[in-house]
């Protein structure tokens, strides 16, 4: 006997270990479910539609996440019967109907709105690897000379810069294997620099877990410094760009763990140009063939000294850098507003249903503009 449940169109489907999460909906298909799901066949003549929205207002999220009970972070189960105890608010189905058709026109606009701002984003976004990638390649003067890099993918540069692989200009040190029996939560210790706290451009300290250092432990090399550049080597790539950070000194004390390295470049290569260098579009290029249809993406050191970059002199670097850094402060500024834009618009969907099916607003008069 399979555990999985069939799950007929009007059926209620729960996931008893994320409804305070809103793993709740009425199904508008048929198909199954795991044994993670109870399943709940329609009793009565109800608009399922409204009750869709009903089981997924806040009011009901919030009075499942008050019976859940467990212990496992994240994973409260909502026993079936704890459930069935809930009252279910039921105007008149004529009422039911008015109410899931003004929410469905509501809130399918507000969806569009929301799918508007993230093809913005994502405009954007890729507006910002094309800043890096020129900028890296081409140089900031329209009008330099400019050879043939002998390397195909790459084209023509700046007839004075120099193209060579990243091994020519830096060391890479991979993170230590500390043991994880040995983590502590002890804020007076060092932070471990874990690939789970290097994001896009900046380091994230929101799940953290500390290491005692001892006299003569051999960890100085496994010390992080100001300014040095790190990379994320699982999942290197992900929607917002490339999991590279510079350390900054509010980031320290902290150790490098394994499955991110450290990168420290010699006098001949700016830490930020490269950073830009290995944010750009080449850079992924060059490393995502070998990592096309693995479960889990990886770089190796050895992807990031094969790399092939173009070295502008360094003064040259740091005003490329600078010139990047304005341009995308100002792309920033435009995905902030429009994740901003977003935020507030699912909160006003949210509200606009928990309002509508509490009767807090009246669509019983509600009729579709022309």
């Amino acid at each position: 006997m399979t555990p999985y449940q069939l799950v007929a169109p009007g059926d209620l489907a729960i996931n008893k270990m994320k409804a305070w999460q809103g793993s709740v909906a009425i199904s508008e298909h048929r198909g199954i479910v795991s044994p993670a799901y109870f399943v709940y066949e329609a009793t009565h003549s109800e608009n399922p539609k409204y009750l869709h929205y009903l089981f997924r207002s806040p009011r009901y999220i919030t009075g499942y996440l008050s019976l859940s009970k467990g212990i496992r972070v994240n994973q409260w189960d909502l026993e079936p019967q704890d459930h069935s105890r809930m009252p279910v608010v039921l105007p008149p189905l004529v009422e039911q109907t008015a109410i899931a058709t003004f929410l469905d026109h509501e809130t399918a606009r507000i969806d569009a709105l929301v799918a508007e701002q993230e093809r913005l984003i994502a405009l954007l976004q890729e507006k910002r690897q094309a800043v890096i990638s020129h900028a890296v390649t081409k140089g900031l003067n329209p009008h330099a000379p400019m050879k043939d890099s002998g390397v195909e993918w790459l084209g023509e540069v700046p007839g004075h810069w120099i193209v060579g692989k990243c091994g020519f200009y830096l060391q890479i040190l991979s993170g230590f294997a500390f043991p994880s029996g040995g983590f502590s939560s002890d804020d007076s210790n060092h932070r471990l620099l874990r690939g789970v706290n290097v994001g896009v451009s900046r380091l994230k300290w929101d799940d953290v877990v500390y290491w005692q250092r001892t006299e003569g432990d051999g960890l100085d090399d496994y010390e992080m410094a100001e300014g040095d550049l790190v990379i994320g080597m699982d999942r290197p790539l992900i929607g917002e760009g490339m999991r590279i950070a510079k350390v900054a000194a509010e980031d320290l004390p902290s150790l490098l763990l394994q499955r991110v390295a450290s990168l420290k470049v010699g006098g001949k290569l700016h830490t930020d140009y490269l950073h830009c260098s290995l944010a750009s579009e080449m850079f992924v290029a060059h490393f995502s063939p070998e990592t096309t249809g693995v479960s889990v993406p990886h770089i190796s050191p050895d992807q990031i000294k094969n790399f092939v970059i173009p070295v502008p002199p360094i003064h040259e670097q740091i005003e490329i850098v600078n010139d990047v850094k304005k341009s995308l402060a100002k792309l920033g500024a435009l995905i902030t507003e429009s994740e901003t834009a977003i935020t507030l618009l699912q909160e006003r969907r949210t509200a606009l249903i928990s309002a509508a099916v509490t009767g807090q607003i009246d669509v019983r008069g509600w009729a579709k503009a022309a």
